[in-house]
Formats: structure tokens, C-alpha cells, sequence
């Protein structure tokens, strides 16, 4: 192997840390990703810190905690840390930064924003199908980017996301620089919505049985539901039955289709001769919902929304075993002292996360997102994870090693009272800033819940319409 391997990051958006084959799913299939967690180590207890796609990606690329980032301090980002040990990047696919065309570090970036020309930039992939004759037409489908209605792909095959990405990826491979190790970053923006699958996808799994979503006993009573949820849940309550087996169908087709894709990535490496001399990590920026508990999407910080999969696979020399899986609490701060460590590289003074090859492990996760009554918090310890609502001051505990799937809140227990302090504490050392104004005399209080005004979805949760010409 070379001194300095290759690196290929994989990210998708909106994937549960359950849905791959090797976990057990009972629909999705994904054989490509389970040969990959069989090659190497696959992290079962993996969270996004902040389970939405902007913070998210600041964890990705600062190596520490969404919390820890602020605008008026200095990172050495990933890309900038791997030009520093004399490595080229090349980024495709959904960077979510503003302004959009910002590079982040990486030599070249092509990019598929999902069609934010609110902000003034045609991406690469809309001039794309500009130049095959389809300007514009990126969505005229009418699918919505963050709904769950659902339809199959309208443009030729060759000209999903899904493709273009992978082959912009194929391409940057190519035409590497030989004489230097390569950093290159794979955004996928599926299976977020809109969930336009194409055909061959949705009709594999046209005819496979799809669960209806668990509920959990806390959220069958409406009155029962954390306030902060109530209105989230309207969403699931305008769905059907069938709407919702159809949206889970059309995600997990869009699914197998990344999953399906990532072969032509890997056989590049492999033709190239790059395969055994290449890192390889794939995960995702959150879950989604997808109708547990009555919910979709994510901001949330139940198994569905929060956990996510991780699957790191070595170059040739032995440093990761095969077929192994790891119960540390990892997040996404810590894929870049990961890669960086791996890489032979060193670690930025700013990174705050931990290399998940190191012996050093946490022993509890916080997670942080929102704001005022719209926030939510975690504190993961492996075992018991809590969240709090300070909208109406509500806690949730759950049990994950007796209660995976997070039917059964503990937190009113009397046996689990000195658990739920314990937790409260470490909850309350975390808080900082307008966090603070939630803790009186050492315990939490939070704030009064006040119920926003329905405004319905006149907008239809951003729609997007013909964007050639501006």
C-alpha cells in the first residue's frame, strides 16, 4: 500500500442506521453495502450529533460537535487538512454550503444542490440536463423535496441524480493526479425527497409486503405525545395506510438504486488498480422517520432520525478486520480524525472528535438541535439515551438494549428515577448560552409551551418549479 492511501467518503442523506441488509431489515436490499460492512467495520452505534443536513455536515467537515462550531472561530477543515499532508480532493454531489459554489477546501467540487436557485446558482447537474435538452426540467415531476408523496423518475434513465452523481464521481477518479493520494468525497442527495425512484426500483419492490410503522406506547394517545411533537405529527395523521407503504417503498427503491450505483464507483477503483490502496467510509448525514411513532423526517433524535450507518472498510494492509462491528458511540465529528488518522496524517489541533480507531471511547453522545421551543436535546449513554423537550420541560427515556425500537418512555418509573437524574446532570453540564435560561438551581425547568399558529402548507413544504431559464 501506498504511505498515504487514497480516501473515498461516501455520504447519503435521510438513511436509518437500520436499513441495510447486514442489520436485518426485512425489505431493503442492499448487497453491495452489506459486502462493504463484511470487508470491514461497521459501527452500530453511530448518531448525527444534530440530525439535520446543514449542522450535520459542519460536524462532517470541522471534526467537532454542530454545538462547538461559531462563525467568529478557526477550523482547519477536512479537505484543507488532507491538502496539508499533499493530498488532491475532488467533492460531488450535495455540499450544502452558503455561499453555494464555496469549495470547503476541495480542489474541484461538481455539484447537485437539489435545485436551490433561490440562491442564485444554476449547479452542475441543472446545466447538465440543460445541455441534453432538458433545461429546467429537473422537476417536473411535481414531487416535492420534502414531502412523501411519490412517483417513478420522468427524464431518462441516465439522468437521475443518482447516475450523474456517480458518474462525476468515475470521472474525478480518472483523471486523478497519479503522483499524489487522492481525498474524494461522494454526496448522494437521495433518498431525501423527492422520492422519484426509477421504474426498475420501484417495481422491485412493488410487490414486497411493507410493515405498517410501529407506534410507540408514549405516542398512540395524542395527549401522551411530547407538545413539541403534536403538530409534526399532522403530517402522518393526513397520510393513509397505503400512502405510507408507498412512500417506504419508493425510499427504499431510491435506496438500492444508490446502493446499486456504488458498484460502478468501486469497480472504477478496482479497474484503476486503486481498490487495495484505498479507504473506504459510508454513512449518512441522519435517518428519517418514515412514519415511526406517527413521524416523519428527521430534527429528531429517536433510532430512526438519529442513528445512522457507518461502515469503514481499509485499504489492503490489514489495519481494519473484516466482517466486524463495533458498539462505541460515534458520531460525525469523529469520521475526520478518523480518515486523518488512517490516512497517516495529523489531526488538527480544532477537531474535537475522536479517531473510532482509537482506544480512547466516550461514554456518553450529546446531541444538540434548535432553538427556543422548536429545540430538542439528547444524552446518549450506549445503553439509555434521554431527550428533552424543553417546550413544556418533558423528558423521554429509553432503554435501547430491552426496547430498541423506543416503544416504552421509563422516564416516569419510580425504578428508574435515579437513572433519569443521572442523566438529567449530564444533560445539564452540557447546556450552555440561551440553554441555560432551562435550568433553575441545578434542575430543569424549561419553558412554557405556546401551541404555534397553523398556517397550512400553502408552499407546499418548498416546492420547486422550472428553474431554465433565470
Amino acid at each position: 500500500m501506498a504511505q498515504h492511501p487514497n480516501v473515498l467518503l461516501i455520504t447519503v442523506d435521510h438513511w436509518p442506521g437500520h436499513m441495510l441488509g447486514v442489520e436485518g431489515h426485512p425489505c431493503i436490499q442492499t448487497p453491495t453495502l452489506d459486502a462493504l460492512a463484511r470487508s470491514g467495520r461497521r459501527y452500530v452505534r453511530a448518531y448525527s450529533e444534530a440530525p439535520l443536513c446543514v449542522p450535520a455536515r459542519r460536524a462532517l467537515m470541522t471534526g467537532c460537535p454542530p454545538c462547538a462550531v461559531h462563525s467568529n472561530a478557526e477550523y482547519t477543515l477536512l479537505a484543507e487538512a488532507f491538502a496539508a499532508g499533499g493530498y488532491q480532493s475532488y467533492a460531488v454531489g450535495k455540499l450544502h454550503t452558503k455561499p453555494q459554489r464555496s469549495r470547503l477546501g476541495f480542489d474541484d467540487v461538481q455539484l447537485c444542490e437539489e435545485g436551490r436557485t433561490q440562491w442564485g446558482v444554476v449547479d452542475d447537474y441543472e446545466a447538465y440536463l440543460a445541455e441534453c435538452g432538458y433545461p429546467g426540467e429537473q422537476f417536473l415531476h411535481g414531487m416535492g423535496n420534502n414531502e412523501y408523496v411519490n412517483r417513478t423518475w420522468h427524464l431518462p434513465e441516465v439522468m437521475h441524480p443518482t447516475n450523474w452523481q456517480t458518474r462525476q464521481m468515475v470521472r474525478a477518479i480518472q483523471r486523478r493526479d497519479p503522483t499524489k493520494p487522492a481525498l474524494w468525497y461522494l454526496s448522494y442527495t437521495h433518498p431525501h425527497p423527492p422520492l422519484t425512484p426509477l421504474p426498475f426500483y420501484w417495481n422491485m419492490y412493488r410487490d414486497v409486503p411493507v410493515a405498517t410503522p410501529s407506534v410507540g406506547d408514549w405516542a398512540e394517545d395524542p395527549d401522551s405525545v411530547p407538545l413539541a411533537l403534536r403538530q409534526r405529527r399532522s403530517q402522518g395523521e393526513l397520510m393513509s395506510d397505503y400512502a405510507v407503504r408507498a412512500a417506504r417503498r419508493a425510499f427504499y427503491a431510491l435506496s438500492t438504486h444508490i446502493d446499486h450505483q456504488l458498484r460502478v464507483v468501486i469497480g472504477t477503483l478496482r479497474e484503476q488498480k486503486l481498490l487495495d490502496e484505498t479507504i473506504l467510509l459510508f454513512t449518512s448525514d441522519h435517518g428519517d422517520m418514515l412514519g415511526k411513532h406517527g413521524l416523519w423526517a428527521k430534527k429528531l433524535y429517536y433510532e430512526e432520525s438519529a442513528r445512522v450507518p457507518m461502515i469503514l472498510v481499509g485499504a489492503a494492509d490489514g489495519d481494519i478486520e473484516c466482517d466486524g462491528v463495533d458498539n462505541r458511540l460515534v458520531g460525525w465529528q469523529d469520521i475526520m480524525p478518523t480518515l486523518l488518522h488512517l490516512a497517516g496524517l495529523p489531526i488538527p489541533d480544532s477537531v474535537r472528535g475522536l479517531s473510532m480507531l482509537s482506544d480512547t471511547r466516550r461514554d456518553m453522545l450529546y446531541g444538540e438541535l434548535g432553538r427556543g421551543v422548536q429545540a430538542t436535546r439528547m444524552v446518549h449513554m450506549g445503553r439509555y439515551k434521554l431527550i428533552y423537550y424543553p417546550a413544556g420541560n418533558q423528558v423521554q427515556l429509553f432503554d435501547l438494549e430491552e426496547d430498541p425500537e423506543e416503544l416504552v418512555d421509563i422516564a416516569g418509573r419510580a425504578e428508574a428515577a435515579g437513572l433519569r437524574a443521572e442523566m438529567e446532570a449530564r444533560l445539564v453540564d452540557q447546556l450552555s448560552g440561551e440553554d441555560r435560561e432551562w435550568v433553575v438551581a441545578g434542575r430543569l425547568v424549561g419553558l412554557p409551551f405556546e401551541p404555534s399558529v397553523q398556517n397550512g402548507n400553502k408552499g407546499l413544504s418548498t416546492q420547486r418549479g422550472i428553474h431554465w431559464p433565470l
